[in-house]
């Protein structure tokens, strides 16, 4: 079950990747909080880049699914940052638009953090320590 859930998140985290370098590249950038603004391309380039990178290590690199797992759930964290900016000021992007679904969502973020650890067996293995 934790392989079949790592394989559909890789293919998750891969598919949205190549959507910031194409069909959702402005739907991104409305994402990036103002402070990074000026550098919103850069940003959703680089962040969908590895995207791609960590969807892929999940389904191929199996050796390192651990360490991967870490990866993703820290790159979850990360842009957070980016689900809380559209959410505070009030930006809409992706069909979110009111404050009710962009708080739905920043409700999602950690369950995509848990997903990481638990199907690649991360937080198992940190416990296991």
């Amino acid at each position: 079950m934790r392989k079949i859930a790592q394989i559909i998140l890789g293919l998750g985290l891969a598919f949205a990747g190549t959507t910031h370098l194409g069909a959702n590249r402005a739907e991104f950038q409305a994402q990036v909080p103002n402070v990074l603004k000026d550098y919103a391309d850069f940003v959703v380039v680089a962040s969908g880049v590895v995207e791609i990178l960590l969807g892929l290590g999940l389904i191929i690199v199996w050796k390192y699914r651990v360490q991967i797992g870490w990866a993703v759930a820290v790159f979850f964290v990360a842009i957070f940052w980016g689900n809380i900016s559209q959410y505070v000021n009030g930006v809409d992007a992706f069909g979110l638009n009111s404050d009710a679904a962009r708080a739905t969502r920043l409700l999602f973020q950690p369950l995509l953090v848990i997903w990481a650890l638990w199907s690649t067996g991360a937080w198992r293995a940190r416990r296991s320590r």
